[in-house]
């Protein structure tokens, strides 16, 4: 054997050691399985959109549906191991490694599901540090700062545990989230 080709072999067996232990983020794989029914607007670089939205999320793999009001599919959201896929209301199919860099590259804002997954619970990330945590007199998160996200949690009642409705602004787009329906999965 050449050393060019021993050289090779070596470097691809430590590409793919390295790539074995390379799973799902903690928090992804923690996240609780969730299916969630509501109305999404968001708005960005002068423009606006608004579709009702069906999300399923299990064992850190997402499914959201986004679709206009007589029921037309816009998008279809989904991730697996290998990143996210978007299915446009043509068929056509667009990849990348997140639903975040996902929805920024096709639609112009970023969609962001990894802190969502927590924060339609009314709950901070796990093992995350918000630079900011303000609770309203039930002890509620009120308002949180995580990353470049600032949101505010509207809650329906002054006993309810989870809010009604996000309102979420990053860099890029404000988001409102108004949540229909959301039922926790059991494990």
């Amino acid at each position: 054997m050449n050393v060019t080709f021993r050289c090779c072999a070596a470097f691809v067996a430590a590409l793919l050691a390295a790539c074995a232990g390379v799973g799902l983020p903690r928090a992804v794989e923690t996240a609780p399985a969730f299916e969630l029914a509501g109305r999404i607007s968001v708005r960005y670089q002068d423009r606006g959109f608004s579709s009702s939205l069906r999300w399923k999320q299990a064992g850190g793999l997402d499914d959201i549906w986004l679709t206009a009001p007589l029921g037309q599919t816009i998008a279809h959201l989904e991730t697996d191991a290998n990143g996210a896929t978007l299915t446009a209301s043509d068929q056509k199919q667009y990849r990348a490694s997140s639903i975040e860099s996902l929805t920024k590259s096709a639609f112009g804002w970023r969609f962001p599901v990894d802190g969502l997954r927590y924060w339609v619970f009314g709950e901070a990330v796990p093992g995350a540090s918000p630079a900011a945590i303000e609770r309203d007199d039930g002890k509620r998160i009120a308002r949180m700062k995580h990353d470049d996200w600032q949101i505010a949690f509207n809650y329906p009642t002054p006993e309810a545990r989870r809010p009604s409705r996000l309102d979420i602004v990053g860099n890029d787009a404000q988001i409102r989230l108004a949540i229909d329906s959301l039922s926790r999965d059991a494990p």
